[in-house]
């Protein structure tokens, strides 16, 4: 490797490092702001919160890597013009094209490392995440007693406590009303003091209560409907309730109802879910054609639909002159019968369009993942073609200006990629239309910038602006026009 080719690697691989590593913060961040609500309150261990950032920092390599090459790129060819770096190769007769060579390498390294990860990491990863996240949201919040309320955070039991000695634990005036035996209110336990505990294994809750009267309302045997039921009252210095809780203790599944989303596939078998969602569709068209030329729906029609199949000329018919030769007693009950005809196919039509959305959603979904392989790649590709000209035209680097423009680049491409999605989604456009949709309008700006920077293009020089304002000024001025006074 030429010296050369050492300097522009060692100039580009920091700035990547560190914007990858910066993308992907930004990028957890917003993850753990969209699902904080799941993870507060749960109780949940280290370990699984420090798996479920894990995976969700995995799930972000994909989207982090183009904007990170994006960033890299316009930071080093800034860098090395603003240090008048490019100047001094390009004076010595080494083109931009050359200079350019060993990050284009470098690029196509990344790409091709970012289909590897969409493809058998990412998948893995979304299963892991939607797996976790189940398990997460099943899970029941941890029991906090609030004072001077009611709390219902515990199955068919309603606790009220006046306060509560926060370093001790210890709850006083204590209220607690048991509907366990679906009866109403007909288990009452008051107490002066108590405090509560969950098991080790956290499959019950214990209350354990001080100086007080438990009431209770029973049903005597042979009792008639306009008697009261027998009520009892009995004092405790100290009694145990021992109550069984489901769902407070994290349990993980084993992730099999997600493995057959189309988010967790790889391109070999999302091309096998696409092939044998394409085979049922077409099976389905197919006896909708037969049933709707049956006699069910179109009399005597189906040997005529057959005969117009391998017909050589389409005839056509005059019905209004067929309807006048009815008579008069006829032409009411045919149009009556030609109506119902049309209405129940009609409804029929509707029927079938409407089921068959619903089945070519799953095609499209495997569709759209099996592109995004592709896509997601080949962005990097195009955002080195957008970074490293620019930053060469521009000749600022840092963090300033090279910032801006990769969130100004990013956030075209990121809304152009989600709209694209969405309608493709939708049924509206083609999987491979909205999908590749945001690289058809980002390519050729790359093309532009890297040809506008390889011919040492002033497209960002202010000087020439202002010039040509300044002669355009002049010529208005000349024309009389009025618009320009001096």
């Amino acid at each position: 490797m030429k010296i050369l080719d050492r300097f522009t690697l060692k100039s580009y691989s920091g700035p990547m490092l560190l914007t990858f590593f910066i993308v992907l913060f930004v990028f957890l961040l917003q993850f753990l702001w969209l699902y904080i609500d799941d993870l507060i309150g749960k109780g949940l261990s280290a370990v699984v919160i420090a798996e479920f950032v894990f995976w969700g920092t995995a799930s972000f390599i994909p989207l982090a890597l183009p904007l990170s090459t994006l960033l890299a790129s316009i930071m080093t060819m800034g860098n090395m013009g603003e240090n008048n770096e490019l100047l001094a190769m390009k004076a010595t007769g080494i083109s931009l094209q050359r200079i350019m060579r060993p990050l284009m390498a470098l690029a196509i390294t990344v790409s091709a490392g970012a289909f590897f990860v969409s493809n058998n990491l990412i998948p893995y990863t979304n299963l892991q995440i939607q797996t976790l996240l189940f398990d997460i949201k099943h899970k029941r919040e941890e029991v906090k007693i609030p004072a001077g309320v009611f709390y219902n955070g515990i199955e068919d039991l309603s606790l009220y406590v006046d306060r509560q000695d926060e370093q001790s634990g210890i709850m006083y005036n204590i209220m607690l009303y048991d509907h366990r035996s679906k009866k109403g209110n007909t288990s009452v336990t008051l107490a002066d003091s108590g405090y509560i505990r969950l098991t080790e294994n956290k499959q019950h809750i214990i209350f354990q209560f001080y100086h007080g009267y438990a009431y209770e309302e029973t049903e005597a045997n042979n009792q008639a409907k306009d008697t009261a039921n027998p009520f009892q009252r009995r004092h405790f210095d100290r009694q145990e309730v021992l109550v069984p809780l489901e769902g407070y203790d994290f349990q993980r599944s084993d992730g099999t109802r997600f493995s057959d989303e189309a988010q967790m596939q790889n391109i070999r078998r999302l091309s096998f879910m696409e092939d044998s969602l394409e085979t049922l569709l077409a099976a389905g068209s197919q006896r909708f054609v037969q049933t709707f030329i049956s006699p069910g729906y179109l009399p005597n029609y189906n040997n005529l639909y057959d005969s117009l199949l391998h017909a050589k000329q389409i005839y056509t018919a005059d019905f209004d002159s067929l309807y006048r030769t009815f008579p008069v007693e006829k032409k009411a009950s045919a149009a009556q019968q030609a109506y119902s005809t049309i209405d129940r196919n009609a409804l029929f039509i509707a029927n079938y369009a409407a089921e068959q959305e619903k089945d070519d959603y799953p095609r499209r979904r495997a569709a759209i993942e099996w592109h995004r392989k592709f896509t997601l790649s080949f962005a990097c590709l195009i955002f080195f073609f957008i970074g490293a000209p620019l930053g060469a035209i521009i000749r600022k680097g840092g963090l300033g200006m090279p910032a801006v423009v990769s969130i100004f680049f990013f956030i075209i491409y990121w809304v152009i990629d989600i709209s694209g999605k969405k309608l493709s989604r939708d049924g509206a456009w083609d999987p491979l239309f909205g999908t590749w949709v945001s690289s058809m309008v980002l390519l050729p700006i790359g093309i532009f910038l890297t040809y506008k920077a390889t011919t040492d293009s002033s497209l960002f020089n202010a000087e020439k602006y202002k010039e040509l304002f300044r002669k355009a000024k002049k010529t208005l001025k000349s024309l009389n026009l009025g618009i320009f006074k001096s």
